[in-house]
């Protein structure tokens, strides 16, 4: 800074030199005067601040040599003021109220897993969750996300997630990267998504039926981005098959494989679109049970699934308004033997496929205010003679289910949301619900995928 005090006098100097052909020689001298008096301020101004900053390093310890000594060489009372080292932490608050018209919610047709059922009525405490997240290093990121529910009467911890991915650092070619670990593998849109970030208070009916809400076992993906001016992915993964739509893997090692392949782009500077197709294929060993464990499947499943987004923000601002389209359509196939306790036939084989799909739109107002309704279908097998009467015996109902809903966000950390679901899930069954939801969040938390 002082040779810069140096140069800015020198060419001050200058100026006036060249002056001094068309003004007086009182004015020169006087102008000279003025400058060396600035030069000598600021150089008084400028080491009295550098004296000030020394003193306060040498008090709290972070003087490091100037010829690079180690971090052991440095005072034993260094403070670290940054968090490199540190994980973000968030917590996230979800907690309900629900009321239904119907004392039961059974699936026709279908066996459902504990999660997939429609959940506890009155005031609840529904998953809040902490999340730990951080660079390692420069070559891998990881994260822990657990949640807090209550079952059984009981407070339980699940992990939802705990993985480790890797980043650009790790040399991996452009656009690959691999993910180890517990996650919300890559399998449809909300999949990937936590169940506060989703647009309804509950999951659409093929999600609660084929993936028992979430599909989240341990297991190792990949994925590649391909250099194209479309975006366009693809990729897949193995997994150890203890979750459903399997379970009890039993020490077998990746017992489940997927793989995907989705393209999207944008339509001007308002609009994007993005559709997917994903496919998840195990061999359930007897230990896929639903229905409060009265079913089991032994045998070989299939889940196919396609989904399509489609966003417009008027203006290129979806801070302000938005308008998303949403969908996704599931195929299973089965091959196997179901067993139903409560029912006389033992063992049955099964050889058949069911199917279910949903649609959403939800419009943003305002910053505040979004409106949206839902709607989803599942197409029940036809079960063989040995399982009539039993869970799997839809008597040729379709379940479906509406939802309409309406939240108030007052900025990104809460949210404050009211809805109305009317489901027919079996024959004669009517079960009207309403359910006020609130979402809060607090601590660091990332932006949720698109």
């Amino acid at each position: 800074m002082r040779a810069n005090i140096a140069a800015f006098a020198a060419i001050a100097t200058l100026a006036c030199n060249v002056l001094t052909s068309e003004a007086a020689d009182d004015d020169v001298t006087s102008i000279r005067n003025e400058i060396q008096q600035l030069s000598e301020s600021y150089e008084a101004r400028i080491a009295e601040l550098e004296s000030r900053l020394e003193k306060m390093e040498m008090t709290e310890g972070r003087t490091v040599s100037s010829e690079g000594e180690s971090a052991s060489s440095v005072t034993k009372n260094r403070r670290i003021f940054d968090n490199t080292f540190n994980p973000s932490i968030g917590v996230i608050l979800n907690g309900r109220y629900s009321e239904f018209s119907a004392t039961s919610s059974e699936f026709g047709g279908f066996a459902v897993g504990e999660e997939g059922e429609r959940g506890r009525e009155g005031l609840a405490i529904d998953e809040s969750e902490i999340n730990f997240s951080a660079s390692v290093d420069d070559k891998f990121y990881s994260s822990l996300t657990a949640a807090i529910v209550r079952e059984d009467g009981e407070d339980k911890i699940e992990l939802e997630e705990a993985y480790a991915q890797t980043m650009p650092g790790f040399s991996l070619p452009n656009g690959l990267s691999a993910k180890a670990g517990r996650a919300f593998w890559t399998l449809g849109y909300l999949n990937e998504h936590h169940a506060h970030a989703d647009d309804f208070a509950d999951r659409p009916l093929p999600y609660r039926v084929f993936l028992n809400k979430a599909f989240n076992d341990d297991g190792v993906e990949f994925s590649y981005i391909l250099p194209t001016d479309l975006y366009a992915e693809v990729g897949g993964g193995l997994f150890r098959g203890d979750d459903f739509p399997l379970g009890n893997a039993d020490g077998e090692i990746f017992r489940q494989w997927s793989s995907y392949a989705r393209v999207g782009g944008d339509i001007g500077y308002d609009q994007s679109w993005r559709l997917g197709g994903y496919v998840l294929s195990g061999e359930p060993n007897g230990g896929r049970t639903s229905n409060e464990s009265t079913v089991t499947f032994t045998g070989d499943t299939q889940l196919y699934v396609t989904d399509l987004r489609y966003t417009w923000a008027p203006g290129g601002n979806s801070r302000q308004k938005e308008v998303i389209f949403q969908g996704e359509y599931f195929w299973r196939n089965e091959s196997g033997t179901y067993e139903d306790t409560n029912s006389s036939t033992g063992t049955v084989n099964f050889d058949d496929s069911s199917s279910g799909w949903y649609a959403q739109a939800v419009y943003k107002l305002n910053p505040r205010w979004r409106l949206g309704a839902r709607y989803s279908r599942l197409e029940a097998p036809n079960v063989p003679v040995g399982l009539v009467g039993s869970a799997l015996d839809s008597s040729g109902h379709e379940p479906v289910a509406y939802a309409s809903m309406v939240d108030w966000t007052n900025s990104e950390f809460s949210r404050l949301r009211f809805q109305f679901n009317h489901e027919k899930l079996s024959t004669g069954q009517n079960d009207n619900q309403v359910i006020a939801q609130y979402v809060m969040s607090f601590g660091a938390h990332g932006a949720h995928k698109y």
